[in-house]
């Protein structure tokens, strides 16, 4: 038996999972759910053992409707009680941070969507197309047809990919002797493409070459970016790539889920000198930090104080899909370890925008067709749904991605949470 048979036959599959969970919250929380069944399904989730801790919001363009903190930081020894103002590693949503600002450069007039990204960074002029390898082990490379755009990168049409699903790219780091993307080293993006720009969907480091498109045309690190023209106008004071003393002494521990389904805090860290500050995933942030930028969504670009982050078109542009009859696909497994198969309501057609996944269909968790979505690596999730005006953030740190108990916490709050919408 392979090891990702065996970690599934351990934990069972994830899409499975969140199917089921869909159902089972909805059977628990019944017609007249409220914040108090909300708050049953997370106490649930961490008194069984199956998630260390976990931080959730869910809230209107109004206000909020529902803020909880239940379990530990840390399953250590010394784990302190999760807070509501808990500092995670958000991971991968940082894309939808980076991308918006890209997304406020095409405001600008300094990035195109359809121009060649190479013009902004020459680095990209001309991409090498990964075709496999030949009998003795050596890649197979030959020019791509096409030039990368930025509309490639934001919708992950590039043809770039994770090494975490996609073993190809795995085995060529190996034999380039390419750290991993989680160093934030430069060496890291130096990974060839898998297909051709625009061709079809992969997920893989597009927003951290984003990232340096703003990074080359507004002058500025990302981070200082981020703070002068997203973070500082939201409010987000608790979001950055690098921890101030206040974030670490509210850290939450990363979690690995062990072969016999327990649960085991582990050494992690985002560097904190990085060689490039990673806008794929590097960030830090807290759940109420993170409604704040959802919010902005909810608000025509407004921030909470009035002022104008995005122009309303740009906010309706990236809640559309942008990758024409391409659809965003199942993400299958190449590191068990950090990652089980993961698809989000699967059977459903699901699209990308410049920012966000956008599902085709209305959800059986009461999310809206046409709603922005995505999630980070450590089991973070979020969602936002404008046509019922509501958006939610569910935070956990644990490994693999997609993890059966983490995903069943998700959905059930997420469930749960638009019958107390219904019921207030």
């Amino acid at each position: 038996m392979t090891e990702i048979s065996r970690r599934n036959a351990v934990l069972g599959t994830a899409a499975a999972t969140f199917a089921g969970a869909v159902h089972q919250a909805s059977a628990q929380s019944g017609t007249g759910a409220d914040k108090t069944a909300i708050d049953r399904l997370l106490q649930q989730a961490v008194g069984s053992g199956q998630v260390p801790g976990v931080v959730a919001l869910a809230a209107t363009d109004k206000g909020s409707i529902y803020q909880g903190a239940f379990g530990k930081r840390s399953l250590a020894a010394d784990g302190a009680d999760m807070t509501l103002d808990s500092v995670f590693w958000i991971a991968s949503m940082t894309k939808a941070i980076t991308s918006t600002a890209a997304m406020q450069q095409v405001e600008r007039g300094k990035l195109g969507l359809d121009q060649p990204i190479s013009d902004v960074l020459p680095e990209l002029a001309s991409p090498q197309v990964l075709e496999g390898f030949d009998t003795s082990g050596a890649p197979k490379l030959r020019p791509a047809r096409r030039p990368i755009t930025l509309r490639h990168l934001l919708t992950h049409t590039a043809g770039f990919s994770y090494d975490i699903w996609n073993a190809n790219t795995a085995r060529y780091e190996k034999i380039a002797g390419l750290p991993g993307i989680i160093t934030c080293k430069n060496d890291a993006l130096r990974t060839p493409l898998g297909f051709d720009p625009g061709e079809r969907w992969e997920y893989g480091i597009n927003i951290d070459w984003a990232g340096k498109a703003v990074e080359r045309v507004s002058g500025q690190k990302l981070g200082a970016y981020f703070q002068e023209h997203l973070l500082g106008p939201l409010g987000m004071g608790d979001t950055g790539f690098k921890l101030t003393a206040s974030q670490r002494a509210r850290l939450v521990a990363m979690h690995a889920r062990q072969a016999d389904g327990s649960l085991k805090p582990i050494e992690f860290e985002i560097p904190q000198a990085p060689e490039f500050e990673m806008g794929g995933g590097g960030l830090y942030s807290t759940a109420a930090d993170y409604m704040r930028f959802c919010q902005l969504f909810l608000h025509a670009g407004k921030a909470e104080g009035g002022a104008q982050v995005l122009r309303p078109e740009t906010v309706a542009l990236m809640g559309q899909n942008q990758m024409g009859d391409t659809n965003v696909v199942n993400l299958k497994t190449a590191d068990p370890a950090s990652s089980l198969d993961a698809e989000f309501f699967p059977g459903m057609v699901k699209k990308w925008s410049t920012a966000f996944m956008l599902n085709t269909a209305d959800a059986p968790t009461g999310r809206s067709a046409g709603s922005m979505a995505w999630a980070g690596l450590g089991n973070t999730f979020f969602w936002i749904d404008p046509k019922r005006r509501v958006a939610g953030v569910i935070l956990m740190q644990l490994l693999p991605f997609v993890d059966p108990a983490a995903m069943q916490a998700f959905a059930g709050f997420e469930t749960a949470s638009y019958k107390a919408l219904q019921a207030a």
